[in-house]
């Protein structure tokens, strides 16, 4: 493709419900009058971005307060701290005090009922904030959750609260595929698959209960490889996630699909959860071109055989390999009304679709209309990349992670690369 905005040309799908709603997104025409370019970011008109911090680190989740400081977990230390508290002190937009602390990497974090939530790889703590949601005694945090797998593959744990007293934390399956042999070629997969029991899904948890383990939670869903992004849907009162698609197809079992295939499969999904719902991961795979869930070959699948299982349909299907890394159900008043409950979700970008383009390196946006997409996916914020199509994804020079609303209804969004925090607001011309 020629086009510099890579990851604005493929075809996408929406799937409304359980009526699947082809949704193309071409923007390959897109009217460059009406987006404009602040602080490196494509926005559309109207909205601008400072940069709320820099340098960072590795900036994951991220969460802001009623006061409108701002709280970001880190997936590496950072001056020797892993969470770090920003504050602004003259009214620019921009921090100038960060405070760290913390001595555990990861990427959850989250305020809820005069709590500070964050988590580790294996671990979710809790600190008592007070009336400014400021930390009370940063080195003591309550240890909520523990023991939880994490084995070098899919171990972050993000979290989501709902509003009964609840914490929903993912456990990333430690596999691809659940092969015999992870990531081999031509290897089959275990039937049942084992990791199931104490990964690949949502758990949950009491948010005020100590010292918590897998005996004492519940696997709220099952059937989910790996999901960064969730959050808590205050319409619907249900539990939203983004699930992180398989990789591989073509390396793996090359005689069925080929490299474009490879890159374009299998579609990132929007799942909405209910206790008990099984979304099939390691057996099935959601093709969003054919708009079906296809069986994936390692039980016997060819790329066109569909399943009778009863495995729920996404909400909404995006392209391959995009990493979907956070999740955020907008409720603001600041932007248009177009984006009032809708979703915004931001794409950390690919690594493994060559040697086609590397895709993704946005924050794109989903209308909703009660409880369900009303219409296509937009991308709402672009060029965090800053520059053309390429195949390492090493040179993108921004990846967007986390989403936050804040008090005024403006929308911050993470980046674990250059460590920037980006503040998106909105001023009708």
């Amino acid at each position: 493709m020629k086009n510099k905005r890579f990851y604005s040309m493929l075809a996408l799908a929406i799937i409304c419900a359980n009526s699947l709603l082809a949704c193309s997104n071409d923007t390959s025409s897109v009217d460059k009058s009406t987006t404009v370019l602040n602080a490196g970011l494509e926005l559309p008109t109207g909205f601008s971005t400072i940069k709320a911090a820099e340098g960072l680190g590795e900036a994951r989740h991220i969460t802001v307060t009623p006061q409108g400081d701002i709280y970001v977990k880190l997936s590496s230390a950072y001056k020797d701290k892993t969470i770090y508290y920003l504050h602004d002190n003259n009214g620019d937009g921009k921090t100038d005090v960060q405070t760290g602390f913390g001595d555990y990497v990861g990427t959850g974090i989250t305020i809820k009922n005069g709590y500070l939530y964050a988590s580790s790889n294996t671990e979710v703590y809790r600190y008592k904030l007070d009336a400014a949601n400021k930390v009370i005694d940063p080195s003591k945090p309550e240890k909520i959750i523990t023991g939880l797998i994490a084995r070098f593959q899919h171990d972050s744990k993000s979290i989501a609260l709902d509003n009964d007293g609840n914490i929903y934390v993912n456990i990333g399956a430690y596999s691809n595929s659940c092969q015999e042999k992870d990531r081999s070629k031509g290897s089959m997969g275990i039937m049942p698959c084992p990791i199931l029991d104490s990964a690949g899904g949502i758990w949950k948890f009491k948010a005020d209960k100590l010292n918590q383990t897998y005996a004492d939670g519940i696997r709220y869903a099952t059937g989910l490889r790996n999901v960064v992004g969730l959050d808590w849907n205050n319409s619907t009162n249900s539990l939203f996630v983004m699930q992180h698609g398989r990789d591989g197809l073509h390396d793996l079992f090359p005689d069925l699909y080929d490299t474009k295939q490879s890159a374009e499969l299998p579609a990132e999904c929007m799942y909405e959860l209910k206790e008990g719902v099984n979304c099939g991961w390691p057996y099935v795979y959601y093709d969003h071109i054919q708009k079906k869930k296809i069986i994936n070959p390692e039980y016997g699948g060819d790329g066109k055989k569909t399943t009778t299982e009863n495995f729920i349909d996404p909400v909404a299907a995006f392209p391959g390999h995009m990493a979907p890394n956070g999740l955020l159900f907008y409720t603001g008043n600041m932007f248009p009304e177009k984006y009032k409950n809708g979703a915004f979700i931001a794409f950390h970008g690919s690594w493994n679709r060559a040697p086609e383009p590397q895709k993704g390196y946005l924050v794109a946006f989903v209308p909703f209309k009660d409880g369900k997409p009303s219409s296509d996916w937009e991308i709402f914020a672009d060029n965090f990349a800053g520059g053309p199509e390429f195949v390492s994804p090493g040179k993108a020079k921004h990846r967007p992670c986390g989403l936050a609303q804040g008090p005024d209804g403006s929308l911050y969004v993470s980046d674990d690369s250059g460590g920037t925090i980006y503040k998106i607001t909105y001023k009708a011309k």
